[in-house]
């Protein structure tokens, strides 16, 4: 058997851990389906990120009740080419920077983005490096690399997951890259998603996108989020959290449980340049605002966003010599800013919405029944 077969084997044991681990089975719903509609700008076809055009997202979920073991990771990919040679626009926000998001100086430095962007959780932040070098590394047109910077966003999934174990490898990590399509995207209790804790029920994977109308140029903005942070829960303004008697400083004591973080990524492909992706960015924090974040001094709450745009990738050509690169102007921006806001708070609420909970685990899916009766009144 070659090196090859042999690493595709031991992820295949690795996975089959999840076969050995239960989710309470339940019927979830995105908050389109119980009549939560958030803003005025329509969703794409898939209501995801994959709704931006070349834009792929993978799982890989490893579950193993035994173990505690709760855990996962959530690649994205900006472009199914070669992301090394066809780099993308990129920019990076900090909300609060209580976190480990590796690779963030390069991309402030040369506004690119030139690997898989992974989250997953907090201690296994170094393996799902390694699985993103070891992928770049390997792929045809890349043989004379000596420098890749890695993307890897995490939340600390600790209060669900055995952190401590660090139970997944690169090679397990790397699944989620190799699994990566556009289409649907899995929302919830999955990939880097399967451990977190959103305003103390489960949190989640969630995902949104729209677009704009042809008049306001016809562009798409998805988003993906990693839910695992706490406030006071707003759903669509009305007042979730205090209606459900949960909600932090409720008595008025402080136990940290709006410490956590969330990992946001924005993709569209309006050709922005990374000075306005960075501004793209910042206001997918207000999207999160929406939502009740408390952003506490525990809690990393961070951007990333890119654009697919193949007028402003950054090709070998384009880095080698002077080029000319599209920029969407500054006055049509911001409608993107609506976009991106609106995409925002519905991929949080259906990170929240579709969750569902790990056996023995002491954090239970929001009550979907009761939300529905609360939006109605």
């Amino acid at each position: 058997m070659n090196t090859a077969s042999l690493a595709r084997s031991a992820v295949c044991a690795a996975l089959a851990l999840i076969a050995s681990g239960t989710i309470h089975a339940e019927e979830r719903e995105r908050a389109r389906d119980i009549g939560v509609e958030i803003g005025i700008l329509s969703p794409g076809e898939h209501n995801a990120i994959t709704d931006v055009e070349g834009v792929k997202v993978g799982h890989v979920t490893l579950i193993d009740d035994e173990r505690g073991i709760r855990t996962g990771a959530t690649a994205i990919l900006p472009h199914g080419g070669n992301l090394y040679q066809d780099k993308v626009p990129a920019g990076v926000f900090v909300g609060n920077g209580f976190g480990k998001l590796m690779g963030i100086t390069q991309i402030r430095e040369l506004g690119e983005i030139e690997t898989p962007i992974v989250l997953t959780n907090t201690l296994n932040v170094p393996e799902a490096a390694s699985a993103i070098i070891g992928w770049t590394l390997e792929q045809p047109g890349n043989e004379s690399v000596r420098s890749v910077n890695a993307v890897v966003g995490e939340t600390n999934d600790g209060r669900i997951n055995d952190i401590r174990a660090r139970a997944l490898t690169p090679d397990t990590i790397r699944q989620s890259i190799l699994d990566a399509e556009d289409g649907p995207v899995a929302e919830g209790t999955v990939g880097a998603g399967t451990g977190t804790v959103a305003f103390r029920w489960k949190g989640g994977i969630g995902t949104s996108s729209r677009r704009l109308p042809k008049e306001l140029g016809g562009h798409t903005v998805g988003v993906l989020v990693q839910s695992n942070y706490g406030g006071v829960l707003m759903v669509d303004g009305v007042r979730v959290g205090e209606a459900l008697r949960q909600f932090y400083l409720r008595e008025h004591t402080d136990k940290g449980d709006a410490d956590g973080s969330i990992m946001i990524v924005v993709a569209t492909d309006a050709p922005l340049s990374d000075r306005n992706l960075e501004r793209l960015a910042a206001r997918a924090i207000a999207g999160l605002a929406r939502t009740g974040a408390s952003m506490s001094n525990g809690s990393g709450d961070y951007v990333i966003s890119f654009s697919t745009a193949e007028s402003v990738r950054r090709t070998t050509e384009r880095r080698t010599d002077i080029a000319t690169i599209a920029d969407l102007p500054n006055r049509l921006f911001s409608p993107l800013s609506q976009a991106t806001i609106e995409a925002t708070e519905e991929a949080i609420l259906n990170s929240l919405f579709m969750a569902t909970s790990p056996a023995n685990s002491q954090y239970q899916p929001i009550p979907l029944d009761r939300v529905k009766e609360l939006i109605a009144d």
